[in-house]
């Protein structure tokens, strides 16, 4: 392995512009790379989420280290790429550049919050938001490198899909507090607790009444009924209509919907089988890439395109929420919000669909992609 190192590292480890023409087997692996890094912090994170409703926070704890572990693959793949120039043209590397920044700067941060103020009791936290921006700007810069730069077939399609699936799981992940949260009330409420009585006893302490449920609700639904279903739809249907239009197969939001939910159904089961709580998986989601789709595939004017499918993602949206807390699990929202949802998402949807439409934008797409 580290004669392997060594002779990477004579070959490929010289200082170059950005855009140098890369061997295509060094293209394969550097983003192949990206996608372990982006894999371990998924799971990483997955398990972090499900650890602060058992255990007070801890900055060595087990998801905090996997989370590490990927976050340093990834930054060290943006020095890689910065220093030689490989696998990116000059927009490519200063995304992954800027989000990495990000990331690194709200790290401190959030360390400093929870020495500050303790439990960090919501995934809203502004320091949390940085965590977020900084992943998606990252992986904005992975999406666009491997677009441009990873060797045409399948394994293009697949890969691109999987990036797509990353970010998806990065803008839905603040709504997993209130995924985790209404299982967590639930539990309380039935006399089985998930949570550990030393962070019961902390979040009782910050809201200053003893340990109760009120303390739990506090702890577990923090934020206003509207905000999930809001954010959640609006942002998870904005990703998905890129990707169907990136990845550009009959199918693509579904599968990344899909592809997500999967996950979601898969690693809950594990977290529990190692007496971690567990939470509501959005499964309607299926229903909102199936909606984006559905309307990609009808030949329509783009603003019928835009609103009709914004209309139809409100819909199976909210319906499946409901369906999910009449039949399963699935968190508080408050349904009047739906209004909001749609007019918001149909607006963002047809600005995006005007803006790629113009032709002074699509020729600058086009000198883009030809000069990076």
């Amino acid at each position: 392995m580290i004669q392997g190192a060594r002779q990477f590292r004579d070959q490929y480890w010289e200082r170059g512009t950005p855009g140098r023409e890369t061997p295509a087997k060094l293209t394969k692996q550097l983003y192949q790379l990206w996608l372990v890094g982006l894999l371990l912090k998924l799971i990483g994170s997955s398990w972090d989420v499900s650890w602060h409703f058992k255990w007070l926070r801890d900055d060595l704890a087990p998801p905090h280290l996997i989370n590490t572990v990927g976050t340093v693959t990834v930054v060290g793949l943006t020095l890689f790429h910065t220093f030689t120039g490989y696998g990116g043209d000059k927009l490519t590397i200063r995304l992954m550049q800027v989000g990495s920044g990000i990331f690194l700067i709200a790290l401190p941060i959030d360390i400093i919050n929870h020495r500050v103020n303790g439990l960090d009791i919501t995934s809203w936290s502004g320091s949390h938001a940085l965590l977020y921006l900084g992943t998606a700007v990252m992986l904005a810069g992975a999406i666009r490198g491997w677009m441009k730069f990873y060797p045409a077939g399948n394994a293009k399609t697949l890969g691109l899909a999987a990036l797509w699936f990353f970010f998806l799981e990065n803008v839905w992940f603040p709504n997993q507090h209130q995924e985790y949260g209404v299982r967590a009330l639930q539990a309380y409420d039935n006399g089985r607790a998930e949570a550990e009585p030393i962070l019961l006893q902390f979040a009782a302490d910050q809201l200053g009444v003893p340990v109760g449920r009120e303390a739990v609700v506090h702890f577990a639904l923090p934020i206003a009924d509207w905000v999930s279903p809001v954010w959640g739809l609006v942002a998870a249907a904005i990703v998905l209509v890129i990707a169907r239009r990136t990845i550009n197969k009959r199918w693509a939001a579904t599968a990344v919907a899909a592809g997500y939910v999967a996950y979601r159904c898969l690693i809950w089961p594990m977290l529990a089988g190692i007496d971690f709580p567990k939470s509501a998986v959005p499964l309607f989601l299926v229903l909102v890439g199936l909606a984006i789709d559905a309307a990609h595939a009808i030949e329509m004017p783009t603003p019928a395109a835009a609103v009709l499918g914004s209309a139809a993602v409100t819909t199976v949206g909210y319906v499946g929420i409901w369906f999910q807390q009449e039949y399963l699990w699935g968190p508080p929202i408050s349904f009047s919000s739906a209004a909001v949802t749609a007019v918001l998402l149909a607006v963002l949807w047809t600005a995006g669909d005007v803006v790629l439409h113009r032709p002074q934008t699509r020729q600058l797409i086009a000198s883009r992609l030809e000069l990076g």
